[in-house]
């Protein structure tokens, strides 16, 4: 008896780790499709290749834009990186 009150009282727990658990899963993901997709990118280069150079034939001045952009969030990621990592 003291087994199977055991077991029920396991089975009860599980449900509600689950409830628990499922707004978690949906945030996470999200996330493990957007690291996917990341790296889907670094295995197909020529994709982004094949991308930028039709942005830059049809609209060079959004290109031009664009790319002044992709510069400055990779310079604030570089600054954010160096100073997170001189802290630790």
């Amino acid at each position: 008896m003291r087994h199977g009150a055991l077991r029920a009282r396991i089975a009860a727990q599980r449900e509600d780790l689950n409830k628990h658990i499922a707004p978690l899963e949906n945030a996470l993901g999200g996330a493990d499709k957007a690291l996917a997709g990341v790296d889907w990118l670094k295995h197909h280069p020529a994709a982004v290749v094949a991308a930028v150079a039709v942005l830059v034939v049809a609209s060079p001045k959004r290109a031009w834009r664009w790319t002044k952009r992709g510069f400055v969030v990779w310079r604030g990621w570089q600054t954010v990186r160096k100073s997170l990592f001189r802290a630790r």
